[in-house]
C-alpha cells in the first residue's frame, strides 16, 4: 500500500515510518508542516531546509506546507492535501507516529475516516520506556532541540537520546516526550544514506507556547 509519513523531524515520526517499511508499505512522500510563513516547522521550531535535508539523505520526496494556526483551518487543509495526493500518487494511508494520548487519535481517525484513508500508526499503545530504547537500539540518534523550561533546563538542547538520558530524566517526564516534555530532532539511523552534522547552534528561549527552550541550529552539513 503506496502512504505517506506526516514528518515531524523528530524521533517518532521517523520511527514511524521506519516500522511502516519494515511492515511492507510503501512510504512514497513525507509531509511536513510549518509556521503560516514557512520558515519554521510547526512542532520543533526548525528551519525548513534543515527538516529538508533529512529527506534527501533518506530518498524519500518531501512536501513542506505552511498551515494556518486556526484549528478547522488546520484540519482542512490537511485533508485537501491529502485528498491531492490520492489522486496524484495513489496514497491510501497515512503514518502516524503518536503513541498513546487518545484525542490525538480520535483526531486522526475521524480525519482519515473523511479523507478515506487509513491511518498506520506503528507505534500506537506502546509502552514509551521500551520503546524508546528500541528506538536507540535500532541505531538512530536523536538530538534534543526544544524542552518545556518549567521541567528541563537549557543544558538539555543538543544532547543525543541514548541510555543515560533516559536515566537521567526527572520522574513524571515521558521517556518518549509524549506530552510535549521535549521535541528531538534525528540526525542519523537506518534510514539515512549518511548524518547531518550540526556544526553551530545556541539555546533560545520563546514564550510563543508557553516557556520553552529551543536550540537554533544556525549551521550543518
Amino acid at each position: 500500500m503506496k502512504v505517506a509519513g506526516l514528518w515531524s523531524a523528530g524521533k517518532d515520526s521517523c520511527f514511524a515510518c521506519y516500522k511502516a517499511i519494515s511492515m511492507g508499505y510503501d512510504v512514497s512522500v513525507l509531509f511536513n508542516f510549518t509556521d503560516p510563513s514557512g520558515e519554521n516547522s510547526l512542532s520543533h521550531g526548525l528551519g525548513a531546509p534543515l527538516i529538508l535535508k533529512q529527506a534527501q539523505l533518506i530518498g524519500i520526496p518531501m512536501v513542506q506546507k505552511a498551515m494556518p494556526k486556526d484549528r478547522e483551518a488546520y484540519r482542512e487543509e490537511f485533508k485537501a492535501l491529502i485528498c491531492a495526493w490520492k489522486k496524484k500518487a495513489g496514497i491510501a494511508g497515512i503514518v502516524f507516529g503518536d503513541i498513546y494520548l487518545k484525542e490525538h487519535k480520535e483526531w486522526i481517525d475521524a480525519v482519515c475516516r473523511e479523507v478515506e484513508v487509513e491511518p498506520v500508526m506503528p507505534l500506537w499503545g506502546r509502552d514509551t520506556g521500551e520503546l524508546i530504547l528500541e528506538i536507540i537500539d535500532s541505531g538512530f540518534k536523536s538530538m534534543v532541540v526544544a524542552v518545556k523550561a518549567d521541567l528541563l533546563g537549557k543544558e538539555w538542547l543538543g544532547r543525543i537520546m541514548d541510555r543515560k538520558f533516559i536515566e537521567e530524566l526527572k520522574p513524571g517526564i515521558d521517556p518518549c516526550g509524549e506530552k510535549g516534555e521535549f521535541h528531538t530532532f534525528v540526525v542519523d539511523g537506518p534510514l539515512f544514506r549518511e548524518p547531518i552534522k550540526i556544526l553551530e547552534a545556541q539555546p533560545e528561549l520563546r514564550e510563543s507556547f508557553g516557556k520553552h527552550w529551543f536550540l537554533n541550529i544556525k549551521k550543518y552539513a
